[in-house]
């Protein structure tokens, strides 16, 4: 089978990750890396073996898929340039910088019949991989997503940057429209929201209570369900690859044994990355739609807006 021409636009931290990827890959040729940073593109070309270009549009009918790895605020233009021209797109997340923005991309790729694919690397972890057939009807979910203050990334708030992530599994997982939000954060080391709590309470009935802070001194994603339907408690940590799995038992515990029984599974820490952009290939291959598609990226973009606008707000009324 003919191999895909792969591309990366934007290789620094992050793209050159996905870079290596494709050039790991037997699926996929790696054509060329991009970056408006000659040392930066010319580093990451020689050590793949591939061309490096300063602009993204000499890949126009050169490429068959390419990943978006660049500064949210480029996203838009570059991924729309890109599926116009007949290539299939990976586009980090956040999707785009605003939600119109998002649905143009949408509505791009759906009339050139291209795959529009959002990089939510966590539905590609492990442990939330394995975790899914017990994540039924959820009342309450809580998320704590901690990282050291680092100025890579702070181009956006942590909103945007941390707590997407569990806002895309969330709404991912409870399936249901939001009644309400009540969110609350601050800056503390930038000029953006670095850290920040969200409270989201879905039509349905289920909450969702999310931290995210990048001022933490510890690292720490995890995530807790509790389904009072299955008297169960689900605990994932995406970071060590553990799902935990605390039921009630069913009639009274024989001497000596707890009225729960608990379940602990580890996972290896196997390679999100690679798994995302195999299953991006395999969709352009089989014409199938994405895991994370431009509509959930979307769907997370707005309500990560909605809760930055509520903190802002809260900000500005203090002073």
């Amino acid at each position: 089978m003919q191999k895909i021409r792969a591309a990366v636009v934007g290789v620094g931290y992050l793209g050159r990750f996905h870079a290596q990827k494709y050039a790991q890959l037997a699926a996929c040729e790696l054509v060329a890396v991009v970056d408006a940073q000659a040392d930066v593109r010319d580093s990451v070309a020689a050590e793949l073996g591939t061309r490096a270009l300063g602009d993204y549009r000499e890949l126009i009918g050169q490429v068959d898929a390419v990943s978006v790895a660049t500064s949210t605020p480029a996203h838009f233009a570059i991924t729309r340039d890109l599926l116009e021209g007949g290539a299939h797109v990976l586009v980090e997340k956040p999707i785009t910088e605003t939600p119109a923005e998002a649905r143009e991309l949408i509505a791009t790729a759906r009339a050139r019949g291209r795959v529009l694919q959002v990089g939510h690397l966590e539905r590609f972890n492990a442990a939330v991989l394995a975790a899914e057939p017990y994540l039924r009807a959820p009342r309450f979910i809580e998320c704590h997503r901690l990282a050291p203050y680092r100025e890579r990334g702070t181009d956006v708030n942590v909103v945007l940057d941390l707590m997407i992530h569990d806002i895309d599994i969330v709404q991912t997982i409870v399936g249901a429209p939001i009644a309400s939000i009540d969110a609350i954060g601050t800056p503390v080391f930038s000029e953006e929201i670095d850290i920040a709590n969200a409270r989201i309470r879905f039509e349905n009935g289920c909450v969702a209570n999310a931290t995210a802070s990048r001022v933490s001194m510890k690292t720490e994603r995890k995530l807790r369900v509790f389904s009072p339907q299955d008297e169960a408690y689900l605990s994932i940590d995406l970071q060590q690859k553990i799902v935990t799995l605390i039921r009630k038992r069913k009639g009274a515990p024989a001497g000596g044994q707890l009225p729960v029984s608990i379940e602990e599974q580890s996972f290896e820490q196997g390679d999100a990355l690679k798994a995302e952009i195999e299953s991006f290939l395999a969709c352009i291959r089989e014409g199938r739609p994405p895991v994370v598609s431009g509509e959930a990226g979307l769907r997370a973009l707005e309500t990560a807006m909605r809760i930055t606008e509520q903190v802002r707000e809260g900000v500005a009324a203090l002073g």
